[in-house]
């Protein structure tokens, strides 16, 4: 609703910002057509404008669901220092983030991964990633490699790396490779002999020339990896007990971002921690108020690029920080 005039007679600046907000926001005309129907210039047009959104005249209000997302991916964006976010929108308390999330993850790598400058692309595991190749619309970039970028779980399942990894190639019309090894070595002795062969390293250097990777956030309560993933002589309550409040890629982090003072995290085969701050365009996608701590210790290390959530959980981000 319009207000009401203090006074019966508005001075002629303002009638004038009213004339022109209403000319260009209502009627639909451009700048070059105001001015030419006001008898101003288009730099006039536009400080008009400016300053009658200054004064309130000109209010926006975005009548959409995505409406308040959009203004949350703004703050997170401003909040952590991200290239973008995604926001995606939720009804109510209760909802399948991995549905919610893959959708939303799987729109975002249809176009980024349709970008040129993008051709070698490293991918994780996980229920929300899995979901993602569900919503991505096929492409044809026969010039672009798909990798996967954490050893795979001894048990086979959708939601592996390999398959995954497979299957996000299939739907681009891509080169893929494995990354050959499981998630943990059975000892940090182990893991140094491995990281040796040349054929580890090969795979190691190849994820780190990646233009791009595609991560997500293990809790410490639902996470495929305490349930499928762990060595057996590692246990949830000695990893909880040392801080954790979940992992990426691995590498159980406490609520800082710190990795925990545990030897699992000496023994993940895979590219280092530390490497995620030097990679461009890293991708985590993860949601669920129950994922809030580790989503934010992740992004307190200032390594990721492009965050994908939903609307709930980003709240709870932006309200914790």
């Amino acid at each position: 609703m319009s207000r009401r005039p203090k006074s019966e007679i508005l001075d002629a600046e303002e009638q004038l910002l009213v004339r022109i907000s209403y000319a260009c926001e209502v009627q639909g005309l451009t700048q070059a057509q105001a001015a030419e129907a006001f008898g101003l210039t288009r730099l006039r047009v536009n400080k008009a404008l400016s300053e009658a959104r200054e004064r309130g005249i000109v209010r926006v209000s975005i009548n959409s669901p995505l409406g308040p997302c959009v203004a949350l991916e703004t703050e997170l964006i401003a909040r952590f220092g991200l290239t973008s976010a995604t926001v995606a929108p939720v009804a109510g308390d209760h909802f399948n983030p991995h549905n919610v999330l893959g959708a939303a993850l799987g729109q975002f790598l249809t176009r980024f991964l349709s970008r040129k400058d993008v051709h070698l692309f490293g991918m994780s595991w996980g229920n929300t990633l899995n979901m993602a190749t569900r919503f991505m619309e096929p492409l044809n970039r026969p010039d672009l490699e798909i990798t996967s970028v954490m050893g795979g779980l001894a048990k086979g399942s959708d939601v592996n790396s390999y398959e995954i990894t497979t299957r996000l190639a299939d739907l681009c019309n891509a080169e893929h490779s494995y990354f050959t090894a499981p998630v943990y070595a059975a000892s940090v002795k182990s893991r140094k002999i491995l990281r040796e062969q040349k054929e580890f390293r090969g795979s190691i250097d190849k994820i780190r020339r990646a233009d791009g990777l595609a991560l997500a956030a293990g809790d410490m309560a639902h996470s495929l990896l305490l349930a499928d993933g762990l060595p057996d002589d590692v246990t949830v309550d000695e990893l909880v007990s040392a801080g954790a409040v979940g992992d990426i890629m691995g590498y159980f982090l406490d609520k800082h971002g710190e990795p925990i003072a545990n030897d699992i995290n000496d023994r993940v085969l895979g590219i280092r921690l530390e490497d995620l701050n030097t990679l461009p365009n890293v991708i985590v996608a993860a949601g669920g108020l129950h994922k809030a701590p580790i989503i934010l210790a992740i992004l307190r290390r200032d390594c990721v690029d492009h965050l994908v959530t939903d609307e709930l959980t980003a709240r709870a981000l932006l309200e914790a920080a």
